[in-house]
């Protein structure tokens, strides 16, 4: 089956750039390009990647142009989640230089971060690929950018984790201290939401894994568990099942298993082959370098 490119909506993205548009010209606009460039003058510049990775943001840069300047002609050269080299066109813009020049910086903000997430994720993707389990990220996202990064992880090859408090029960050290218990808390989420919430807890060791695995969680999160105490986790969860190694990956009754804590990119690769389902990093989002990417004017 065909997996789809994620999309953003058009609603979330205007929102977005107009913030930013409102943010960059302040209480008088672009001082300097109204001193110095005429209103009548065009102008036609070209996007280029400066470095190897993945694009994301495209939408976000041309959104930025046209609400500046409506008579600016945008046209993306690649698509978001396309992998290119230093060098690669990535866009052409043409139209009114003031507002070309008055949008460059919010387009190159959004594009050059939104593609240093992609690219990141897709380094921690790689590492990984030989194995089921998929890196996520977390809730550690920028203020105000959590759907804008989350979409650049999942260009990435990477997979979302819940988007908010709202969206999905995660239990974790502090609700159990609270509450009183990993069963307690299991059982009280269950009957407080719906049927289609999924369900997941953190533990701190195996013995708190199986009092999750008789609770009956959709999820378990392990948490800061090394290699061979999470080789034993994945093991106690197809013990627990009653399933065969070969079964394991696709058996749909069990509980899926999560790991986090201490994830770079020199620990992957081995929480990975331990047999997890799920990476959990906030690295990706909070740690990923901006990808370098220019905008030169090429006909004034």
């Amino acid at each position: 089956m065909t997996t789809l490119r994620p999309e953003l909506p058009a609603l979330m993205v205007e929102e977005q750039v107009r913030s930013a548009l409102l943010e960059d010209l302040g209480r008088a606009g672009d001082i300097t390009t109204y001193a110095t460039i005429a209103a009548e003058k065009k102008a036609t510049a070209e996007m280029n990647a400066r470095e190897e990775g993945v694009i994301a943001g495209l939408e976000l840069a041309r959104a930025a142009f046209r609400l500046i300047d409506p008579a600016i002609r945008f046209e993306a050269l690649v698509e978001d989640g396309d992998r290119v080299m230093p060098g690669t066109a990535l866009a052409r813009i043409s139209g009114p230089a003031r507002g070309l020049l008055s949008a460059e910086r919010v387009a190159l903000n959004f594009l050059m971060h939104l593609s240093g997430v992609a690219s990141y994720t897709a380094i921690f993707a790689a590492e990984i690929a030989h194995t089921r389990a998929k890196v996520c990220c977390t809730r550690k996202t920028i203020p105000g950018l959590r759907a804008l990064e989350k979409y650049a992880v999942r260009l990435g090859g990477g997979s979302n984790h819940r988007y908010g408090l709202d969206d999905a029960v995660l239990i974790k050290d502090n609700h159990i201290a609270v509450s009183g218990g990993v069963a307690g808390a299991v059982h009280a989420a269950r009957a407080y939401c719906g049927h289609l919430v999924k369900i997941e807890i953190e533990v701190d060791g195996l013995e708190q894994m199986r009092e999750a695995l008789v609770a009956g969680p959709d999820v378990i999160l392990l948490d800061n568990m090394g290699p061979e105490v999470l080789r034993q986790a994945v093991s106690l969860n197809a013990a627990h099942f009653q399933l065969a190694a070969e079964d394991y990956a696709g058996d749909l009754r069990r509980t899926r298993l999560e790991a986090s804590g201490n994830v770079n990119l020199q620990t992957i690769r081995a929480i990975a082959e331990t047999g997890v389902d799920y990476i959990s990093t906030s690295k990706i989002t909070m740690a990923a370098p901006t990808l370098d990417i220019g905008l030169d004017v090429v006909i004034a």
